[in-house]
This record gives C-alpha cells, structure tokens and sequence, in this order.
C-alpha cells in the first residue's frame, strides 16, 4: 500500500541507507540502538520503516546538529586565507 502521494508507506533498510546515503549496517545499528524506529514482519524478520518516522528522524538528526553546534561554535584558527 502506497501513502497518499503515490510513494509507499513502508521502506526496506536498503531504501533508508540509500535516502540517507548511508550503508544498510549503518541503518540496521540504527534500528537496533532503538535511534530509527522500524517494525519487525514476517517469519524472517524483515525490517521495515515507515516514510514518516524516517522523515521525523531526518527532523530529529537536524534539531541534533544543530544543539551540538550552538554548543560546539565553530573557532576561526587564526590563519587567513591570504597565507
């Protein structure tokens, strides 16, 4: 079943590394870490996550970034780029 729009509801980790240009290792740790949440079907455990969770991680992961810059600021070394 698709979601209104025509792209379907649900993506196969292998989708999700692709959208976040990522190795599907690095999407199944997320899953795992419980930092993507994803639902668990059919006999062989096949991971799926849905369109609009990953659209509010992608969300979440910039609110993250973000913080962590406000918190890190960038600090000019001192160095123009005239030397």
């Amino acid at each position: 079943m698709n979601a209104p729009g025509g792209s379907p509801r649900f993506l196969q980790l292998s989708d999700v590394a692709e959208i976040l240009n990522t190795s599907s290792a690095q999407v199944y740790a997320l899953v795992r870490r419980k930092e993507l949440p994803a639902i668990k079907i059919g006999g062989r455990g096949q991971w799926r996550v849905e369109a609009s969770v990953l659209e509010e991680f992608i969300a979440r992961m910039y609110d993250e970034t973000s913080a962590f810059l406000d918190e890190h600021p960038f600090v000019e070394s001192g160095r123009s780029d005239e030397d």
